[in-house]
């Protein structure tokens, strides 16, 4: 019976994985207020965790917190989350109005620098919180946190 069930399972399972990308893009594109909402949540999901890693910083390191939310941080600085910025979501309400300049609009190769600086930063501190002490991580996140803000220097407006 096992086997049975294999035996079919895995072809609809491999046959769903490989169909899941184009039923995305057959889908109907998302509202401008629904793309401003995604992206205002996963900036505060980055925000939280750059937080929590502040925290252990200051506090007594870590190692295991730090890792988490450095993951956490990394999936969403790589998670594509510039391709939420699209003509009609200049301005809008998602969960609060945006605070988007119309510049990360004009601007899209200094605003896709800043977002692939961002993630590469987010990458490393993944890749060495696991290994690294708390200076090296503290050097790092640094690094992350001024990538972070560059980008709100030149595209994001008050809140």
């Amino acid at each position: 019976m096992k086997i049975f069930s294999k035996l079919i399972l895995l072809p609809l399972l491999l046959a769903y994985l490989a169909l899941s990308p184009l039923a995305v893009l057959a889908a109907p594109a998302a509202k401008p207020e629904k793309l401003i909402q995604w992206r205002q949540s996963a900036y505060r999901v980055v925000e939280w965790n750059i937080a929590r890693i502040k925290a252990v910083l200051e506090g007594q390191y870590d190692k295991s917190e730090v890792t988490i939310a450095a993951n956490t941080i990394a999936s969403v600085a790589s998670s594509g989350i510039d391709d939420l910025f699209v003509p009609g979501t200049e301005q809008g309400k998602g969960w609060h109005e945006t605070s988007v300049k119309p510049e990360a609009f004009k601007d899209r190769k200094r605003f896709t620098e800043l977002s692939l600086s961002f993630s590469k930063e987010a990458a490393e501190l993944a890749k060495i919180a696991p290994t690294a002490d708390a200076a090296a991580v503290k050097a790092q996140f640094g690094k992350v946190t001024r990538t972070c803000k560059a980008c709100h220097d030149d595209f994001k407006g008050k809140e």
